[in-house]
């Protein structure tokens, strides 16, 4: 089924009191009728996360001309999201297809639609290597997954034996670094997988992959380098191995940290090459931008701006510079880094007054520690608003995250459903 058709399916979900941060109101009504009641955001319930329309369109467009600009593809990673309206946005903005991490998000892209997928991962599961034997009759799908070693490789070939398989599977080399993930351990042993692969009768060699964003959390020169240096033994690689594929090769790198990086070491090739290889981006994370690690580390941050925000209300003051808000790791992201307080209004769609000096120290499952080194300026009842650092564990919190129009409006125009 077309992704727009679900998705215009989704509008008819009724809505109920187990979807959290929705006004009691909603109960009971349709997706599509409840956008018509024009809801806005200070209705909602705290905790809350929302996203910014007019941020996620601008984010959209920067990264994928920032992409076009120079010679690169995007497939970003829907893993960041899972949010299926999200993966449209980008694919209307010229995105070529999703990058996805685990067998049962592929079965989730397909089941609206996706027509061009890469795991970035081994597939070697018996039940996921036959749904997707099962998904490649048909023609227009576009598959591939990556491989880090020749006994990855037979496992592959193991779970296939005995199912009809219409075409080959396509599959990339990926290359790792020391002490890294996953990714073979250097050029060598790539180019050995590579020549086993191509000698598989159900596989075909479809090029190499590569994550650099876990060399480093930094923009040091000493990791700066070590990322320069992984992307040219990727350039090495994809050279070695040209001669041994059947048909186009793909080489794909890039989170959303180091991107400039990938397209500095990977210019010269592209240059040359032409058309003879498509050069993959797999950022995820530009979609959201975010207040925190993102923020930090990205290259573009300049150019991209948040598009999701937190709301978490003021439930107690037990000490003058201490506060506890109602929202925690239940409901944001803290594993790279925690909350940074923005301002206090009434409701979240109200003026924000600036919380100077103030920070959040501290997440339970259920609160933030708010604490100031003098008086905070806050009563029982007022919300906060919070810069979030990093998408990729913001979203799997929530089921409905409601969009607002942004630039000023808190009007409500859609509830983004996820499939986490």
């Amino acid at each position: 089924m077309p992704l727009q058709t679900r998705l215009a399916a989704l509008a008819d979900d009724r809505l109920s009191a187990a979807d959290k941060g929705l006004p009691a109101r909603a109960d009971g009504l349709t997706v599509r009728e409840f956008l018509a009641t024009e809801p806005a955001l200070a209705e909602f319930w705290t905790p809350l996360l929302a996203l910014d329309e007019r941020a996620l369109a601008h984010n959209a467009s920067v990264i994928q001309d920032w992409c076009d600009d120079r010679g690169l593809e995007l497939m970003p990673h829907g893993k960041t999201t899972m949010a299926p309206a999200l993966w449209q946005l980008q694919l209307d903005a010229g995105a070529t297809g999703l990058t996805l991490a685990t067998p049962g998000q592929v079965r989730t892209a397909r089941s609206f639609g996706i027509a061009s997928i890469m795991i970035a991962n081994t597939l070697v599961a018996p039940a996921a290597l036959a749904f997707i034997a099962g998904e490649l009759a048909d023609p227009d799908f576009a598959f591939r997954s990556w491989v880090d070693s020749v006994e990855t490789v037979e496992a592959m070939e193991h779970g296939l034996a005995g199912l009809a398989l219409p075409r080959p599977i396509d599959v990339l080399v990926e290359l790792g670094g020391a002490g890294g993930r996953t990714g073979a351990r250097g050029v060598d042993e790539a180019v050995r997988i590579a020549e086993r692969v191509a000698a598989s009768p159900v596989l075909r060699l479809a090029g190499t992959a590569g994550y650099e964003g876990s060399l480093g959390h930094d923009r040091s020169p000493a990791v700066l380098d070590a990322v320069r240096g992984y992307l040219a033994e990727m350039l090495a690689v994809h050279a070695a191995v040209r001669g041994l594929a059947d048909g186009e090769l793909i080489v794909t790198a890039g989170g959303s940290a180091y991107l400039e990086l990938v397209a500095e070491v990977f210019a010269p090739a592209i240059a040359e090459e032409g058309t003879g290889t498509r050069w993959i981006l797999r950022s995820g994370a530009s979609l959201l931008h975010d207040d925190g690690f993102y923020h930090g580390i990205s290259p573009i941050d300049g150019e991209l701006t948040p598009a999701m925000r937190g709301y978490a209300r003021v439930v107690s003051h037990p000490e003058p510079g201490l506060a506890l808000l109602d929202g925690g790791k239940r409901d944001f992201p803290y594993d790279e880094g925690l909350p940074v307080p923005f301002g206090v209004a009434e409701a979240p769609s109200a003026v924000e007054r600036q919380l100077a000096g103030a920070s959040v120290t501290a997440l339970n499952d259920q609160h933030a520690y708010l604490r100031a080194d003098g008086p905070l300026d806050l009563a029982i009842g007022e919300v906060v608003s919070l810069g979030l650092s990093h998408p990729c564990t913001a979203f799997d919190k929530w089921r409905l995250i409601p969009v607002v129009e942004g630039g000023g409006s808190d009007r409500v125009v859609a509830l983004v459903r996820t499939f986490f």
